[in-house]
């Protein structure tokens, strides 16, 4: 069952049109991806699901309530980790967590919380002198402080090194597992290839795509790209583009290199058919398609 639902929704600032009609809906219990290019609306929307933003037309619902009008309840319902987070240097991990305790009726175990997400050795360090993993550690565990159903996290790892934020992505998977529904916007393709169940690709204020990791790479502009240096050049490099699935052909640089995007019977043609005329393929690369490609495609097509 849906536990947010976007139908249509629109935002304006100042008549430049942040989001233009943007509709999905989160099934619950799973980790739903919004990626998008840098001022495509990402925030926006979330902020409206958040009931930060009012939108100025269409509709929110998370778990059935208007997050504007029914705020305190949503507010109980969903936690949230916003794009830039800060709290005053001097307070304590110990401190954020019984203060953000106190704004609830229910809270979660708060020292249980911080064991969990490893700030159990760090009560008494103050915010200002944590790492930025840290930091981001203890943003998860006050969105998750009020025992909510949903969270969402707004580019929870942007500027953390790739170990902090592989560390982040096993709290993330724990946080579901758990059963908590997680909406989480990022622009790092390898996490929400990684993480999410559905993405919904934003661009220019509009849903582009909305699909399964898995689904938008298939959809993508060949899954397998074959790459090689041919040791002498080929007859007609016409019959690379008519190999079974190939999608696209193109050479690059001063060797001649060539690069063929299809699939997995096109790079098996490209090895049959260099053969046939003996050639070798040289510094040979048989890669899938990454969300990356997808994603590149999706948001490059109107430009």
């Amino acid at each position: 069952m849906p536990i947010i639902e976007v139908n249509e929704v629109r935002k304006a600032y100042g008549g430049r049109l942040a989001v233009d009609g943007v509709s999905f809906h989160v099934d619950e219990g799973e980790i739903f991806g919004i990626l998008g290019p840098n001022g495509a609306g990402k925030t926006t929307t979330v902020e409206c699901v958040e009931g930060l933003r009012v939108p100025d037309a269409g509709t929110v619902r998370v778990a059935g309530l208007d997050p504007v009008t029914d705020r305190e309840q949503v507010t109980r319902l969903l936690g949230a980790q916003l794009q830039e987070s800060g709290l005053q240097p001097k307070l304590t991990v110990r401190e954020a967590l019984e203060l953000y305790s106190s704004f609830y009726p229910e809270p979660a175990d708060r020292w249980a919380l911080a064991e969990r997400l490893g700030l159990d050795a760090h009560l008494d360090r103050r915010f200002g002198k944590l790492s930025g993993g840290q930091k981001q550690r203890l943003f998860i565990a006050l969105a998750l402080i009020g025992n909510p159903k949903v969270v969402v996290l707004d580019e929870l790892t942007t500027g953390l090194d790739p170990r902090a934020r592989r560390d982040t992505w096993r709290l993330i998977e724990e946080v579901r597992e758990n059963g908590v529904t997680v909406l989480l916007v990022t622009h790092f393709m390898e996490e929400a290839q990684r993480l999410c169940d559905r993405v919904a690709v934003i661009d220019k204020g509009r849903v582009v795509a909305l699909d399964t990791p898995a689904g938008l790479i298939d959809r993508s502009t060949g899954s397998t790209v074959i790459s090689f240096t041919p040791s002498q050049p080929l007859p007609d490099t016409g019959e690379l583009s008519r190999l079974p699935g190939a999608v696209s052909v193109s050479a690059d640089g001063p060797d001649g290199r060539i690069t063929v995007h299809g699939d997995d019977d096109t790079a098996d043609a490209v090895i049959s058919l260099l053969a046939a005329h003996g050639i070798t393929a040289r510094q040979l690369r048989v890669l899938e398609t990454s969300l990356d490609d997808a994603f590149l495609d999706l948001t490059e097509q109107d430009t």
